[in-house]
């Protein structure tokens, strides 16, 4: 296995990365939250051979043996959140609290700032952006609002509409800081709530109101009507047991939802799901804390297979349905997220702390919906 030189500062999991980027590298508060983040010139697009480290010779069936590791674009400080919209690669920048969008022949550009945190005094803390994002049955764009401490929904691809808020309180109390989601076919959201959107990222923030974790649905969210209120009472807490639960994705035809948690254990947990979309079973699927290699689980995607893709030690992991792994594509830095794009849902883009990556591959990803209606 080739070894890759590797920043000190990125040998960690991201919330412990993030905390040491606050002191070393990262802007200052008043930065992030007050000065508007400029566009990214656009970056000449890079190509290597990709790394691979192949754990199964089942590997060969995904990875094709002269695949190119391209970077896309670069510049920024912590991405996050990928999902391929109408041609264009939307991602956030955690750090700046924004959401950019890249589109082959014209780079980067800023859809959405402040995309989190929208008070007017410094944030005070090193993420006050969203997180992860997807897309509904309708195509509407699906924000983990993170710093903002809720989930919300664009109802067209226009920055300037209203948010139509899906939840942010459970039993009263507000949300840690939103960090993953997926869209189940029934119209309702899973999503996990650990606390790195806080200002300490930790359990003893003090604007931390919830003692647990959790992962949760919000049932009907598909329905939900542009601007109204979140239906609060309907929140389930679903997992309250992973002390950092962070990535989440279902199997296809959605018989198991996998939910991964960052730290103390890396560990990727299975559920299984019943008709009225809870869960049971909890099974562990795979356990990485022992892979010495920087980083931990973060992100998820599937594959039309029911492989896994996560974020993980060393770059990213290829689980199979059974749990197990199949290869890590090894990313020069620590991969936060991934996403399934292009016209045949073969290119895996990846975020990857400063920088973008895409990689292509033989297994189509599992769509996710279909197109985002434009503004009107």
């Amino acid at each position: 296995m080739k070894t890759i030189s590797t920043n000190p500062l990125r040998l960690f999991a991201p919330a412990t990365f993030a905390l040491l980027s606050l002191f070393l590298a990262a802007p200052t508060p008043a930065q992030t939250t007050a000065t508007p983040a400029q566009p990214t010139p656009p970056t000449r697009i890079t190509s290597t051979p990709l790394q691979v480290d192949r754990a199964d010779p089942a590997s060969a069936r995904i990875i094709p043996a002269n695949a190119k590791l391209d970077r896309i674009a670069t510049g920024f400080t912590w991405v996050e959140g990928p999902v391929w919209v109408n041609g264009s690669l939307f991602f956030a920048d955690i750090p700046s609290n924004t959401i950019r969008r890249w589109t082959p022949g014209k780079g980067v550009s800023i859809f959405l700032q402040p995309s989190g945190y929208k008070g007017s005094a410094p944030y005070g803390g090193y993420e006050p952006g969203s997180n992860g994002m997807t897309l509904d049955a309708n195509g509407r764009l699906t924000v983990a609002g993170h710093a903002q401490r809720d989930v919300y929904r664009f109802d067209t691809l226009n920055p300037e509409a209203p948010e139509t808020v899906l939840a942010d309180r459970y039993q009263s109390l507000r949300l840690n800081s939103p960090n993953d989601l997926v869209y189940r076919s029934d119209g309702s959201i899973y999503f996990t709530d650990p606390p790195y959107g806080l200002r300490k990222q930790n359990d003893s923030d003090p604007d931390k109101d919830l003692q647990v974790n959790g992962v949760y649905r919000i049932p009907g969210a598909l329905a939900q009507k542009p601007g109204a209120a979140p239906a609060r009472a309907d929140l389930q807490l679903l997992i309250s047991d992973l002390p950092r639960p962070n990535g989440i994705a279902f199997s296809p035809g959605e018989k198991f939802l996998y939910v991964d948690n960052s730290e103390p254990k890396k560990i990727w947990m299975r559920y299984r799901v019943l008709p009225d979309g809870t869960l049971a079973d909890p099974t562990l699927l795979y356990d990485g804390t022992a892979d010495p290699r920087p980083n931990g689980p973060d992100g998820m995607k599937v594959d039309v297979q029911g492989n896994i893709y996560s974020a993980g030690p060393g770059g990213v992991v290829i689980l199979s349905p059974e749990g197990k792994r199949l290869a890590t594509l090894l990313i020069p830095e620590p991969v936060a997220n991934v996403a399934w794009g292009g016209s045949d849902r073969k290119t895996l883009y990846i975020c990857a702390s400063s920088s973008v990556y895409r990689v292509k591959l033989s297994i189509a990803g599992e769509p996710v919906t279909q197109s985002m209606p434009q503004s009107k």
